[in-house]
C-alpha cells in the first residue's frame, strides 16, 4: 500500500518486485482484499500485446493507510 501512496499507479511486476519472496498468488490475494475493501482500483491493459495490471490507491485507501500509520505512531510514542 505504501507504494501506491507515493505513486500514481504502479503495476503487477512493479509491486512483485519491491516485495521479495511474494508468490504471484500470494500478492494477487492481497490485492483482490484491498481491492474488495475499496481501499485500491485497478486498470488492465495490454503493453506490447502482454497484459499489464495498473494499480492505484482509492481516497479510502488513501484515508485507511494514513489513520493507520497514524495508530502505529501513537504506539511508539
Amino acid at each position: 500500500m505504501s507504494a501506491l501512496m507515493v505513486n500514481d499507479y504502479v503495476d503487477f511486476n512493479t509491486l512483485k518486485s519491491l516485495l521479495p519472496g511474494v508468490s504471484d498468488g500470494n500478492l494477487a490475494s492481497h490485492l483482490k482484499s484491498l481491492e474488495k475493501s475499496e481501499y485500491i482500483s485497478y486498470q488492465k491493459e495490454f503493453v506490447d500485446r502482454k497484459p499489464n495490471t495498473k494499480y492505484s490507491a482509492t481516497q479510502a485507501g488513501r484515508d485507511a493507510f494514513v489513520k493507520h500509520v497514524k495508530a502505529i505512531e501513537q504506539l511508539l510514542k
